[in-house]
């Protein structure tokens, strides 16, 4: 299997790590960190033993994780490499100034992914000598259990290099989906803060406390939605299909968008609905209650696998 390169040792660029390792790559992983360098293999092969024991992975944990080598040398990294996954910081200043040196440094038909949630390639790569080669991969985290990836070209990026990205993360395992042109937040994280807009003003207005609107979503929307989009929703939602549910329902969907304003969330709002939370779930349980998040993605994984 063909080499990847992964630029951070952090939460994402670890579960990349496990991702393209499980589907039978060498993974080099680079940090100019030190620290995250050494923490790194423990971390990868504590994740694939629980997704061994989920029965998300058939192999065994050393075997995949042996597939995996750390290093501290960008050059070393990138050597081979026929992909490049970065995950610094989410910032311009920090996409360009590892994009020039991954541009310098890697072969010209290297592609080079980014791993930002929101920012447009074309932010970061407009200048670099080789920016045809050049997206955005956002994965939704952690990519070892999450399997959605939003492929989002620049408008330079040439259309065989999308086509090689998409290829190679749905032969490793995840559901790519390709944008048609850029947009600030993508489509995922687009959705959700509009959820989140109307959420917040919902609390904020007095019609809901937090607690109750999560179970809006839980035990309601996302019953469906965790294995169907809103799209195919509504198709089934109605006997006549899309046509007919918007016949039915879209002049409440529109008397709501236009009542529907962005306001931002202010610190009382915000003070509100930590208060709220802290409640419902203390500090000294939130890591607890992580790790129950984890084995429920988990337990979703193996099923949808099945």
């Amino acid at each position: 299997m063909s080499k990847i390169a992964i630029i951070g040792a952090g939460l994402v660029g670890r579960g990349w790590s496990i991702v393209f390792a499980r589907a039978g790559h060498e993974v080099a992983l680079y940090d100019s960190q030190a620290a995250a360098l050494d923490s790194a293999p423990r971390q990868i092969s504590q994740t694939l033993t629980d997704l061994h024991r989920n029965g998300i992975v058939d192999e065994a944990a050393e075997t995949i994780a042996a597939r995996v080598q750390a290093t501290g040398d960008l050059i070393d990294a990138l050597s081979g490499a026929v992909y490049v996954q970065e995950n610094v910081p989410e910032t311009v200043a920090a996409k360009k100034a590892i994009f020039a040196k991954l541009d310098e440094t890697a072969a010209p038909e290297t592609i080079l992914a980014s791993s930002t949630s929101g920012i447009a390639a074309s932010r970061f790569t407009e200048e670099l000598a080789h920016r045809e080669r050049c997206l955005v991969s956002h994965p939704i985290n952690p990519p070892s259990l999450i399997p959605l990836v939003e492929i989002v070209p620049a408008p330079w990026t040439d259309a065989a290099v999308v086509e090689r990205t998409r290829e190679l993360l749905a032969g490793a395992g995840q559901i790519p989906i390709v944008l048609e042109r850029e947009i600030a937040g993508f489509i995922v994280n687009r959705l959700q803060a509009a959820l989140l807009n109307e959420a917040f003003a919902l609390i904020e207005d007095g019609y809901v406390n937090s607690d109750d609107l999560d179970k809006a979503i839980k035990h309601g929307l996302g019953a469906r939605w965790s294995f169907m989009g809103p799209m195919e929703t509504i198709d089934l939602n109605a006997p006549g299909g899309i046509r007919d549910y918007m016949k039915r329902y879209g002049p409440l969907y529109h008397e709501i968008a236009q009542q529907a304003r962005p306001r931002g969330y202010s610190d009382a709002l915000i003070d509100r609905v930590e208060k709220e939370r802290r409640t419902a779930l203390r500090v000294d349980q939130r890591e607890e209650r992580m790790a129950w998040r984890d084995s429920m993605l988990m337990r979703r994984a193996a099923a949808n696998r099945k």
